[in-house]
């Protein structure tokens, strides 16, 4: 355990780490503070960072397991003493570290008689266990145990449907949460004639990431959720009521007389080499665009404005916004 005396810091806003421990491979906690806050302060951090660490973090887990042996999910199979429901359960409680994207695969071969545990999954090199002394199950006669797996990285808790099955495969309810859970207090003091606050914060982990690293990785978390509103600009709204109900005009400057005056310019050819990331669109709209193979000018001055508007998460904002960029490009002058 490590404790350290907790300062009252009066002039700098800082945070430091007063209390650690691993009570187990699967249970760290760790204690921090955050001073001087003003009155108020500490209750909206406390409240964002402990909603962030419970679920914007994510984590790596079993998702699927298959083996061609289990006829169902409330079987028992012979020379195995947990049935296959409890095996389920137990992969279930695998502690899994990794930075994986997507879906990889994973499997189980154990031959018995033996007790199989969490150290004898067999995992792809992006990802490792916690703890491998974590049961799986007990092999009482000389049988193989074959079990391949899904192992996903993901965030919150997902639970699975019974009819989500696949190829014979059984869900497993997804624990992605590394963070077991999170508290926050407040302690007021007076600094002179001003009322001031001490935020402290308490982090449980399941071993798949420090405390420190979840506070930090929520901290980053949050700072993306708010970036947005950072470079938010002002714009005239081209929305009109009629009838009670919202409809929206298009600008009435469309991509094709634009495309029309640059052929006219003769830079049709040269709009082929310029891509939309030399452009400061934001990234959302940037983000938009490249999903639907987007990736020059000429691309985008290709599609009008109503076939824009089809794609996903696309907004008659964004319309109007790409073509104030485009007058203010220098090629197109």
């Amino acid at each position: 355990m490590v404790r350290e005396k907790i300062r009252v810091l009066t002039r700098t806003l800082k945070w430091k780490c007063v209390e650690s421990r691993a009570d187990s491979k699967r249970l760290y906690y760790g204690r921090f503070i955050l001073s001087p806050l003003m009155k108020g302060q500490a209750d909206t951090i406390g409240i964002a960072m402990r909603k962030a660490l419970l679920g914007e973090i994510e984590g790596t887990c079993i998702t699927r397991a298959k083996s061609e042996k289990i006829p169902h999910e409330y079987s028992t199979i012979v020379g195995i003493q947990e049935s296959v429901h409890e095996i389920l359960m137990n992969l279930k409680e695998i502690v899994l570290r990794g930075n994986l994207y997507g879906t990889r695969d994973a499997s189980i071969y154990v031959k018995g008689p033996g007790c199989v545990t969490a150290q004898d999954i067999i995992l792809p090199p992006s990802v490792e266990i916690v703890d491998n002394t974590q049961h799986i199950a007990n092999l009482t006669e000389p049988i193989n145990l074959c079990i391949e797996l899904k192992i996903e990285r993901n965030r919150g808790y997902r639970i699975q449907t019974p009819n989500n099955f696949q190829d014979a495969s059984y869900p497993i309810d997804a624990i992605f949460m590394p963070v077991r859970n999170a508290n926050h207090s407040i302690h007021s003091y007076v600094n002179g004639n001003e009322k001031q606050e001490i935020l402290f914060l308490e982090i449980w982990t399941n071993g798949s990431l420090t405390p420190k690293e979840a506070l930090h990785e929520a901290a980053r978390n949050l700072i993306d959720l708010f970036i947005p509103f950072l470079h938010a600009e002002e714009e005239k709204e081209n929305f009109h009521l009629k009838n009670d109900k919202q409809k929206v005009t298009l600008p009435l400057f469309t991509f094709h007389e634009k495309l029309a005056k640059l052929r006219k310019k003769k830079k049709e050819i040269a709009l082929k080499y310029i891509f939309i990331d030399q452009s400061e669109l934001p990234p959302r709209i940037y983000n938009c665009l490249k999903r639907s193979n987007i990736h020059t000018l000429f691309d985008l001055l290709n599609n009008s404005p109503d076939e824009l508007m089809k794609i996903k998460h696309f907004r008659i904002e964004d319309v109007k916004h790409i073509l104030d960029i485009l007058e203010m490009e220098k090629n197109f002058a």
